[in-house]
């Protein structure tokens, strides 16, 4: 598979062509109007009695997002030939509600105060109502992991928040250390974020009782698409535009969090460069001079570039892992979806 939609200018990637968002239109309008009912679903699920729950759900789920991952749940489902009853519908909106309570739990932890553009839920009502919001997310997905009936389903969903629980605290315990391992970073990426997009994908084959090999094809295909996604938004950060991207720039700096491109700066650079960022990355805060600085370095060793280069390896890998299935529309838009992760404009 060739990957030649993009230009690297000046050591920044520039999605050209735009039959990149298209695959992601594509993938929407091939689930119809299943992703309506997985947010109706969500909804209706998250309803409660206490009014500062059903305000903050409510803020929270309007602030948008792609919905990329219970998209990945229907069109999996849909590739493996599960088309009858709502499954696909009940158990994307488990997928959904999964990330978007790790989503508030996130904010706090990073004390973020935007996300997509729009102020957080812990900024508006704080921190202690946003754990606890998170916390009811995660409740009410499992009783509807509990209500599907499969203990396969169950214990598969049951181990990604797990996972992702642990790639959370992994994280954190690196924290401003710029001299982290790439094989660290990777198991964090793999555990916070590429773990769900297998399940999402994953749950698609158990739906169509597909073989193990299958089941295990999907599972590759989400884990890959995953870290290429990850690795794409981390280097995103370096060089997007809060207005293209919906995130200002130098948000994971600015936390003190060690994503790819740093790692290869630090790599790549000589003592006294290696010095100085070990210097800004152990202060309690970072100033506009340091990211001035940091993205000098950043250009000066293409580290975005190679963060690209990287990304694109699981791209490949996501892409050649559906090659067991049969040749069909769902598979094709599902290989096409792998661009996507690697060069989209939101």
């Amino acid at each position: 598979m060739e990957n030649n939609s993009y230009n690297y200018f000046m050591g920044s990637v520039i999605p050209l062509k735009k039959e990149i968002d298209n695959s992601y239109l594509s993938l929407k309008n091939l689930v119809g109007s299943k992703l309506d009912s997985v947010t109706q679903l969500i909804k209706y699920k998250l309803a409660s009695e206490i009014d500062l729950i059903h305000k903050m759900t409510d803020y929270h789920l309007k602030s948008g997002g792609k919905r990329i991952r219970p998209l990945l749940t229907l069109a999996s489902a849909k590739l493996c030939g599960y088309n009858e009853g709502s499954r696909d519908i009940n158990l994307a909106a488990c997928v959904e509600l999964i990330h978007n309570a790790t989503l508030l739990h996130d904010d706090v932890i990073d004390n973020s105060d935007l996300r997509r553009g729009i102020k957080t839920t812990n900024y508006v009502w704080g921190n202690q109502s946003s754990i606890l919001v998170g916390d009811y997310l995660f409740s009410r997905c499992f009783e509807m992991m509990v209500e599907d009936g499969s203990q396969e389903i169950l214990k598969l969903l049951s181990s990604t928040s797990s996972r992702i629980a642990q790639g959370e605290v992994l994280q954190l315990e690196y924290k401003g250390e710029v001299d982290l391992l790439e094989e660290t970073y990777f198991n964090i990426i793999n555990m916070k974020t590429a773990a769900l997009f297998a399940a999402a994908t994953r749950v698609g084959a158990c739906l169509g009782n597909k073989s193990k090999k299958e089941k295990e094809a999907l599972e590759s295909y989400g884990k890959n698409i995953g870290l290429a996604f990850q690795i794409a938004d981390d280097a995103l950060d370096y060089f997007s535009s809060k207005n293209v991207f919906g995130k200002e720039i130098g948000k994971d700096f600015y936390e003190g969090k060690t994503t790819l491109p740093l790692i290869i700066i630090f790599q790549r650079g000589n003592e006294e460069e290696r010095i100085f960022l070990k210097e800004i990355f152990k202060k309690k805060k970072r100033n506009e001079d340091d990211f001035s600085e940091t993205l000098a370095l950043i250009n000066k060793y293409k580290a975005v570039d190679a963060s690209f280069k990287r990304a694109e390896y699981f791209v490949n890998v996501s892409y050649d892992a559906l090659g067991t299935f049969q040749h069909s529309k769902e598979k094709e838009i599902l290989q096409n979806l792998t661009e996507f992760s690697l060069n989209r404009s939101f």
